[in-house]
């Protein structure tokens, strides 16, 4: 990957006919972004190290000191951290919305700082939508450019570039690896005009990906749409066990009937993730340790859009906001695998009757 031998001296250039260095993309990674932006509908994607990679080249390819960002305030933690530590110093504010903001709420608090839209939806967490075609609309007609995280979505579900986005970008670790062994996201654009400065502040960071890396996502493609219905399948059967428990209080989940954002998934989206909130009646962190503990399916780990099944305990994480909700009783965040949904809701069961010890 490093080191790549030529016959001709001529080919040894930048100007040449191939690649002269490592951080060139090789043939695997040229592959996969022909690849992701056909998915995505776009004119051009490019491969970056990790799905926060993906979400902050972006903001550092087109904001300068004295713009303003907008954004949710569910979004994800670690791009919440960037905009706070490194964009501030750099003299680029951040603000935030309401997870469930109206799009009226969200265009009066744009500003005239504010230079970019970053939309996550479903928010982090809480899983809130946004109606991202108005969004979209209204912020076009206003000058200000729009950015959404579409990992939910996977490109596949849902096409934001389609609906009037300037940017899409997705952390590629989730669904497109699918096997839960590579770190990478993606950034797709509508056109040369945000594409230019994206494609130079990649180049000039010398943010590449291995091609060994480019060649598993690559495979994880092949399988995709598969991987994805059919775990949005199971995913929708536990969500409706779990409703139906005593122990719950609420699934935050757009695909089950019922939802806040139900019919705005059912406008715009062709399917789903299989990850989804979980809001328990009551209890405490030791009482969600517990269930946690008792479940032998359920990895206990971050990330998702593998093949197996993880579960996390999400409380302390609301507290980042500027306004936390209050949701009466703990937070666990499911991601449902390939496993089959039955044998998961019999290890839910385990873990619900530990809950109900823990809170005796």
């Amino acid at each position: 990957a490093s080191t790549l031998l030529n016959d001709d001296p001529a080919a040894m250039r930048d100007e040449g006919a191939g690649p002269v260095y490592g951080i060139e993309d090789l043939t695997a990674a040229r592959e996969l972004r022909a690849a992701l932006a056909d998915l995505e509908g776009a004119t051009e994607a490019w491969l970056v190290p990790s799905g926060l990679a993906a979400v902050t080249v972006p903001l550092i390819a087109l904001l300068r000191p004295g713009d303003a960002v907008l954004t949710t305030d569910a979004l994800y933690g670690p791009s919440r951290r960037f905009l706070n530590r490194h964009l501030k110093a750099r003299g680029v504010g951040a603000d935030f919305h309401a997870p469930d903001a109206s799009v009226a709420d969200i265009l009066a608090a744009l500003t005239d700082r504010t230079r970019l839209l970053l939309i996550e939806s479903p928010a982090s967490l809480t899983f809130e939508l946004a109606d991202v075609p108005a969004l979209a609309a209204a912020c076009r007609e206003r000058g200000v450019l729009t950015v959404m995280d579409n990992t939910w979505a996977a490109g596949l579900a849902f096409r934001p570039l389609d609906h009037g986005v300037d940017v899409s970008v997705q952390a590629l670790t989730k669904y497109v690896g699918g096997h839960s062994d590579l770190l990478m996201g993606s950034i797709a654009v509508a056109g040369p005009a945000v594409g230019r400065p994206i494609a130079e502040t990649i180049e000039d960071l010398g943010w590449r990906v291995s091609p060994d890396d480019a060649w598993l996502a690559l495979r994880g493609l092949r399988t995709l749409p598969l991987r994805y219905a059919e775990q949005a399948r199971s995913a929708l059967i536990v969500a409706e066990w779990l409703q139906a428990r005593p122990e719950v209080a609420r699934v935050l989940y757009p695909a089950l009937p019922g939802d806040p954002g139900h019919d705005l998934w059912r406008r715009d989206y062709t399917g789903a993730a299989s990850i989804f909130g979980v809001v328990m009646r009551g209890g405490s962190e030791i009482a969600a340790h517990a269930l946690m503990t008792a479940l032998e399916l359920f990895g206990l780990g971050y990330s998702w859009g593998g093949f197996e099944s993880l579960i996390t305990h999400e409380t302390g994480h609301l507290d980042l906001r500027r306004a936390p909700p209050t949701l009466g009783g703990e937070l666990l965040r499911l991601h449902i695998g390939l496993e089959d949904p039955a044998d998961l809701i019999a290890d839910l069961a385990q873990g619900l009757a530990a809950w109900r010890n823990a809170i005796r």
